[in-house]
């Protein structure tokens, strides 16, 4: 695992050289099935030093109200008449394909493959199967007991890894090319009876395509929960992220000279 970590991490710092499409669909759903509201974006994608930069492409979004489905040209308008919509859904998809600190937008803490996050966690191997014509190992996980955990800086870190899961990893390359988790633990039983707050079914998948050698890309991405906040506001969360089109920047330039005949 030591080696799937330190492949990944060269694997990101080698994407800073490809451009890429990007579409992004999220959605709240009542309790009663009807879609409360709803986005489609689409992103050109371009690497910078550190990070990425994102030009949008095309934006649809409808929220409900009544019977009927308005519809908003651009992202994260504020209506006052919606409660916690506008800002719920805003909020989750920024912070879930938009993180600063990782160079894809994908929070690095939902799959803890990191080098810094092994010591946290158990691994073992469950056997071997074919993934897109490649062989590869799956690899189940979950947080160390408490005894077996390495805390460093007296902080109970293990307690911040919260995830447990599979990870199928390519057997030649070392690199992940499909990973799912699941939170290990329940919203308190106070919590839920007292203040009327729950999530159920939170969970994480990716899946990740090898475009060069040693190179693999985020190909698709998602989640979908159930969520209960103070009693009456119920909403079914989905997000999906989808990569496509990668293609690696050129780098090379050409400078020329206006040289006037002596």
């Amino acid at each position: 695992m030591a080696k799937v970590s330190d492949r990944m991490e060269r694997a990101a710092e080698a994407r800073k050289q490809y451009i890429y499409h990007q579409k992004i669909r999220s959605s709240l759903t009542r309790s009663n099935g009807q879609p409360a509201r709803r986005e489609a974006r689409e992103y050109s994608v371009f690497p910078t030093e550190k990070g990425t930069e994102k030009k949008i492409v095309s934006f649809h979004g409808e929220y409900r109200k009544g019977k009927r489905m308005i519809v908003y040209p651009q992202p994260e308008p504020h209506h006052n008449d919606e409660g916690l919509d506008a800002e719920l859904l805003s909020d989750l998809t920024e912070d879930l394909v938009n993180d600063k600190q990782s160079r894809d937008g994908i929070p690095h803490s939902l799959f803890p493959l990191a080098s810094k996050d092994l010591a946290y966690y158990q691994f073992a191997l469950k056997g071997e199967t074919e993934y897109e014509g490649r062989r590869v190992y799956k690899i189940a996980f979950e947080p160390a007991k408490k005894e077996m955990c390495v805390n460093i800086g007296g902080q109970d870190d293990c307690l911040s890894r919260p995830w447990k899961g599979e990870a199928w990893i390519d057997a030649a390359e070392l690199q992940p090319a499909r990973i799912v988790t699941e939170l290990t633990f329940q919203i308190p039983w106070g919590v839920r009876v007292f203040l009327g707050t729950n999530l159920r079914q939170t969970g994480f998948s990716i899946t990740y395509r090898r475009v060069a050698e040693d190179v693999w890309f985020p190909s698709t991405y998602g989640t979908e929960f159930r969520l209960n906040i103070l009693f009456g506001y119920r909403r079914t969360v989905a997000l999906s992220m989808e990569n496509s089109d990668f293609r690696k920047t050129d780098a090379s330039s050409t400078i020329s000279y206006d040289m006037k005949a002596p």
